[in-house]
């Protein structure tokens, strides 16, 4: 006979098969192996260790290694993560990014601590802070000569259309201006060097222009992040009228496709192969002299296939000058670029970057980048 620990635990997995329990509650990755007995939620290992963070909301326990009490069963069962979703998930706004399993540790354990510390989308006046159309205060920016960060004043307007900054805290006129209809923001922490640190970028006459921020409040920096979100979505709402929120969603932020290091040579292909930290922001390939650099020195736009841009391993057999071993050669109308990976997993990896995006076809408004492109060799 079974005794009542096993009893419980088969109980436990029954309810684990359950619609909506075979992915984490909170990141949606696959097989939850945790869970909250306080919440009634089914999590990963990765949040299970976030809402250790919260004890005094959430106590979580092992669902294949622990012993369960018939209490914790049941509550396991009246609650279920499809029953806590349309609990704390009543009033997310459209703009507020969900994050996944992949997402850094900063995104992903504001999300747990917005719906069960904050109640943020059960009470619609908790998400001020980042849906009013207007935000203001300061943030650490790195200075982009001397490297050092220093506390600048912030504005974000809707009614403004722009994020701006200002260099001295009474100063009138912004340092920057920064237009919502070309603003991007994407948390890097590794890159930067702390864990809140987020990456902004921007278009001034067409080409890139970086910006590296922090704030030593996690809550504060989020809340950055979805409101820079909230504007773009209000600006695109504007700009593509009959779009749905599913078209527009993707469009407010975005992470990059791929960065790391590659050697390039110039366009005769004699000038010597250099080092440079690459960015791949969707059909902008950017290298810059340092990961950190606010201007990029150079920008190449990568189209598709139907227009006469391939991507190809290896180089040329008349390349010279010393380089790196693995090759790719990015075929365009124009011209052809040389880049040089370190590893053949780096160069497979880049490869894929550029096929994917070569495979896609361009969108109209992408032949009018296209038209305007500014390369600097």
């Amino acid at each position: 006979m079974a005794s009542e620990s096993e009893t419980n635990k088969r109980l436990l997995l029954d309810v684990l098969t359950r619609p909506g329990n075979d992915a984490c509650a909170d990141c949606g990755n696959a097989e939850p192996d945790w869970a909250s007995v306080t919440l009634g939620v089914f999590v990963c290992q990765g949040c299970s260790l976030l809402h250790r963070g919260i004890p005094h909301i959430s106590r979580v326990k092992s669902v294949q290694q622990e012993s369960w009490e018939a209490s914790e069963v049941e509550l396991m069962a009246a609650m279920g993560n499809e029953a806590a979703k349309a609990k704390y998930e009543q009033k997310v706004p459209a703009f507020y990014y969900r994050p996944k399993h992949t997402d850094c540790k900063l995104l992903r354990e504001q999300w747990i601590r917005a719906r069960y510390e904050r109640n943020e989308f059960e009470f619609i006046e908790k998400q001020e802070p980042y849906s009013a159309g207007y935000r203001e205060g300061f943030l650490w920016k790195r200075g982009r000569d001397n490297g050092q960060f220093l506390s600048r004043k912030f504005i974000l307007s809707e009614r403004e259309g722009a994020l701006k900054y200002f260099s001295k805290q009474e100063a009138r006129d912004p340092k920057a201006v920064m237009k919502i209809e070309t603003l991007n923001a994407t948390f890097q922490p590794a890159k930067i060097g702390n864990p809140y640190g987020l990456q902004i970028t921007y278009l001034r006459d067409n080409s890139t222009r970086n910006i590296f921020v922090y704030h030593s409040d996690s809550k504060e920096m989020v809340d950055w992040f979805n409101a820079i979100r909230a504007a773009r979505f209000h600006y695109l709402q504007v700009a593509f009228p009959g779009a749905s929120d599913e078209e527009l969603v993707p469009k407010l932020t975005r992470s990059f496709m791929k960065e790391g290091f590659m050697e390039k040579t110039g366009p005769k292909h004699t000038e010597g192969f250099k080092k440079r930290w690459f960015t791949m922001d969707d059909r902008r390939l950017m290298y810059f002299k340092d990961p950190l650099d606010a201007y990029a020195r150079g920008e190449v736009f990568i189209g598709s296939k139907e227009n006469s841009y391939t991507v190809l391993p290896g180089l040329p057999p008349s390349t010279q000058g010393y380089h790196w071993n693995h090759g790719i050669t990015i075929v365009t109308p124009d011209r052809k670029f040389l880049f040089a990976c370190e590893t053949e997993a780096e160069q497979k990896d880049w490869i894929t970057a550029f096929q994917r995006v070569i495979n896609r076809p361009m969108r109209p408004q992408e032949y009018a980048v296209e038209a305007h492109f500014k390369h600097k060799p």
